[in-house]
């Protein structure tokens, strides 16, 4: 066995140590697809196949227990949760428990240690778990799901057998706040309830992914279930009562690892100098392990173990908080995992992942230091996170709100006004008793209304678009058109139309197209159309204001603009350096005040105010934008499930 060492995190540039690498040796057998056991003292892995050994997480320097009684390789190991600390250990020939502590003074006193044989000869054993009293042992060999008593052994008979799934079962999970309850999970792509007790099924889900469903996880303060599959997909359930299994979400991990590290890149500083990136090939993150993290997040949070590396996700806002790569530590002796257990000490400081290697017969275990791996990831800034949006009017105190807009194009008359009233010195209110009468008692000299008797009306009120077509009424009872009533070629070049809308009164018609313009024509296609021209890429979204005088056009040139409606004039124009990605929807927002619009992973809501200050009757249309304002930018949250 290799003597510990020390693995920095200089990557990142941050000088804080996050990995150290305790304990590390070569098997003769490989382990890559062996459940693996870490808990608060010790964690447990097959050693030379057949053979078991346990480290210790206190004590480094402690010699490893090795424990021998399996004939086969060992395929299991899980640790119990009372005291004594209990090991379950499973191959293809027999079910053992091991007593830690009694194991322990038999080493010392040079015996050999021994375990309890629970059953024999139950198959391939994939994973195994121990009640919470420590009290059943439940065996997943096969499709089968069998429960042990780890007390009494002698009849060496299961307790219960389970109904059977349609393919090997690769995680259970008891239920920590109804110890009746035992979960789950499946290669058949599914996961099913079992009341234990009374050996019947409760619930079986539906085939939730397209691949084999690796491992489970039970969250006492949310009551969920998280269920993680070989695709790198996370599904969470609600466990409540009288929720019925109902599901939550759905987490895509790779998406997730892309968007973090979008963030991270980000937050870095302009001047700091990033390492050269190499062209990566895509890849899948399996999710190998479930465990809960205690950290200094006040939230529920997980360990998801997977292949590449190892990541902290929020149960309450289903984002990653923190990611480490094995690939950014050059010193450790595993940078693919084949397998792999997580555990957090209470304190929330330290926690420990024993990893084997998926290429290779190497198991080693690291002491990751949580503050330092939390301090070390991007935090969003200022602007970042959305306030709710109020159905009535923005309040004052809203973020929305700027107080009235005032026109840049005041004249002076107004100030004149002003300061002459100014001029004036109040005087006092005099009442006389002596009025002259203002002739209101008097008759009217002259008729104030004088109605049109001589009109004949048939109860109809006249239409001022009689001759009309556009104006009349589309019968209810009429079937629907089939029939084309127009057809009008936009491009000589046979350019693609990308988008189009209508205004709001329907009077007009705007499209974009591939050609780099923008086109808007009346509502009959008749006439010329007037062209918007200033893109240099295709146009991929057009959208009117609320009142029909702008018209916003968005390009795959990373630019969005603003024209008049009224001639094709340029209002405002925003460059490639405000959004990450080129725009692809955009729409005026909450009567013309704002403009909201979508930037590859991002959500932007720009404040944006655009006024005329002259006579549009003089022919001197001038437009004067304000420079815009972000209000918000945020990411889109994972998508909701029921």
């Amino acid at each position: 066995m290799e003597e510990p060492r020390e693995t920095f995190s200089t990557s990142e540039g941050h000088g804080g140590e996050i990995v150290v690498e305790t304990h590390m040796v070569e098997s003769t057998e490989s382990a890559s697809h062996v459940h693996l056991a870490c808990s608060r003292q010790h964690c447990a892995f097959p050693l030379d196949g057949d053979a078991l050994c346990v480290w210790s997480t206190q004590d480094p320097s402690h010699q490893p227990l090795i424990l021998r009684g399996h004939l086969r390789p060992v395929t299991a190991v899980a640790f119990g949760n009372a005291h004594p600390l209990l090991l379950c250990s499973a191959s293809r020939d027999r079910v053992m428990m091991w007593n830690l502590g009694e194991c322990g003074e038999k080493t010392l006193d040079g015996q050999p240690p021994r375990g309890t044989v629970l059953h024999a000869l139950l198959g391939e054993v994939l994973c195994l778990r121990l009640s919470p009293d420590d009290r059943v042992a439940a065996v997943c060999a096969g499709d089968r799901i069998l429960m042990l008593d780890a007390e009494f052994s002698q009849s060496r008979r299961a307790l219960v057998e389970l109904g059977r799934h349609r393919g090997p079962v690769t995680a259970a999970e008891f239920c920590p706040w109804q110890t009746h309850i035992i979960i789950s999970a499946s290669a058949d792509r599914s996961f099913k309830v079992w009341d234990r007790r009374k050996g019947s099924l409760i619930h079986s889900s539906s085939v939730l992914t397209a691949s084999s469903l690796l491992s489970l996880v039970l969250d006492p303060g949310s009551q969920q279930l998280v269920a993680g599959s070989a695709d790198g997909q996370l599904w969470v359930f609600s466990l409540a009562e009288g929720h019925h299994y109902r599901p939550v979400t759905r987490v895509d991990l790779r998406k997730q690892r892309d968007t973090f590290s979008t963030r991270k890149l980000s937050s870095c500083p302009e001047d700091s100098q990033l390492p050269p990136t190499k062209e990566e090939v895509e890849e899948t993150l399996p999710v190998l392990s479930l465990a809960p993290c205690e950290c200094e997040l006040n939230a529920s949070c997980l360990w998801i173990g997977s292949s590449a590396g190892l990541f902290i996700f929020n149960l309450a806002n289903f984002e990653l908080e923190a990611v480490l790569h094995f690939k950014e530590f050059g010193s450790l002796s595993i940078q693919v995992a084949g397998s792999c257990a997580m555990m957090s000490r209470p304190c929330g400081r330290k926690a420990f992942c024993l990893l084997s290697a998926l290429f290779g017969k190497k198991i080693a275990l690291l002491e990751v230091d949580l503050a330092a791996l939390l301090r070390s990831q991007p935090h969003p800034g200022v602007g970042a996170r959305l306030s709710v949006l109020p159905s009535s009017g923005v309040s004052s105190t809203s973020p929305l709100y700027f107080g009235p807009v005032e026109e840049t194009s005041a004249k002076l008359a107004p100030q004149k006004q002003s300061a002459a009233r100014a001029i004036v010195k109040d005087q006092p209110l005099v009442f006389h008793s002596k009025v002259t009468s203002s002739g209101y008692t008097a008759a009217p000299r002259v008729a104030m209304f004088s109605p049109k008797t001589n009109v004949q009306n048939d109860g109809k009120r006249p239409s001022k678009c009689k001759n009309n077509s556009r104006c009349k009424d589309y019968p209810l009872e009429s079937p629907l058109p089939s029939k084309l009533s127009r057809q009008l070629a936009v491009s000589h070049d046979q350019a693609a139309v990308h988008c189009v809308q209508y205004s709001g009164d329907g009077q007009r018609l705007a499209c974009g197209l591939a050609n780099h313009l923008s086109l808007v024509f009346s509502a009959d296609l008749t006439g010329t159309p007037a062209v918007f021209s200033g893109h240099s890429g295709a146009v991929s979204t057009v959208c009117w204001s609320h009142d029909g005088r702008w018209l916003l056009s968005a390009s795959q040139d990373g630019t969005l603009r603003v024209w008049s409606a009224r001639r094709p004039e340029l209002a405002l124009c925003l460059g490639k350096d405000m959004f990450p990605k080129p725009v692809r929807s955009a729409q005026f927002y909450y009567l013309d005040a704002f403009i909201l619009l979508s930037s590859g992973p991002e959500f932007q809501l720009l404040k944006c105010h655009i006024s005329t200050s002259r006579d549009d009757v003089k022919r001197a249309h001038h437009l004067q934008p304000s420079t815009p304002r972000l209000i918000i930018s945020l990411q889109p949250p994972p998508l909701a499930m029921g």
